[in-house]
């Protein structure tokens, strides 16, 4: 727990304004974890968090026992692949309150690389993330809590990936802040000739400079620093002020 929490200290001095906290992988192939084992991982570490830091803590999980146990632990912010589709999701992030990111993934993450197929990748994606707005809404959630993310990886093709993020204006243009997440993800190396993981950083903060000045809110990262102090030059130079 405690090198977690140092973590994210470190993150915090480096400019992060979000911590997000999770206790089960969701990269493509991963197994599924208990809820009871999840809550068991990201329970204290929240604890701990909510009384070192003044930043906003978010608990990336679908599972709505898990929700319940972040929120309670501190955490403000739900981040769920599954957009609150699991039984109980919907009514428990009403009841919770908090702001949730609702995302696009197409199958599990087990499976859901294995050969995603789209006829319109963008607005298979934009529809869909829009009905779950509604869905928010009709249950009781406030529009202003809500956020957005196209699920970058999450059953997508290297081409799917990239059209979203081409499409960020478009995805970006419904009023609600669109969170990007392509830190280290296999998309940049392969567009850096298969380059290994160590070596996406310079890659990873090129796209989220570009989807950055293209519109999105939020950037979800691993290398805090370099993706800072890329986007202070940007938006001095763009004149986008933060």
């Amino acid at each position: 727990m405690s090198a977690a929490v140092e973590h994210a200290l470190g993150m915090i001095e480096a400019g992060a304004d979000i911590i997000d906290v999770g206790g089960e992988s969701t990269r493509p192939g991963a197994a599924e974890v208990d809820a009871s084992s999840e809550i068991q991982r990201i329970e204290a570490v929240i604890r701990s968090l909510s009384r070192e830091i003044n930043v906003p803590i978010s608990i990336d999980t679908r599972k709505p026992a898990v929700m319940r146990a972040a929120v309670e632990a501190g955490a403000g912010l739900i981040n769920d692949i599954r957009a609150l589709q699991e039984p109980g999701a919907l009514s428990l992030a009403v009841e919770l309150g908090v702001p949730v990111c609702l995302m696009h993934m197409r199958g599990e993450p087990r499976s859901m690389q294995a050969a995603p197929r789209y006829g319109d990748v963008v607005s298979e994606v934009e529809d869909f993330l829009l009905a779950r707005v509604h869905a928010c809404e009709a249950a009781g959630i406030d529009r202003r809590r809500l956020l957005l993310d196209p699920g970058i990886g999450f059953g997508k093709s290297l081409q799917h990936n990239v059209d979203l993020l081409r499409a960020t204006p478009r995805l970006a243009g419904h009023g609600l802040p669109l969170l990007i997440g392509v830190s280290r993800k296999s998309m940049i190396g392969a567009l850096l000739a298969n380059r290994p993981v160590d070596g996406r950083v310079d890659g990873s903060v090129g796209a989220a400079v570009a989807v950055a000045l293209a519109g999105a809110r939020v950037l979800r990262v691993h290398d805090v620093r370099q993706t800072v102090d890329a986007l202070e030059v940007a938006w001095a130079i763009g004149q986008k002020g933060r």
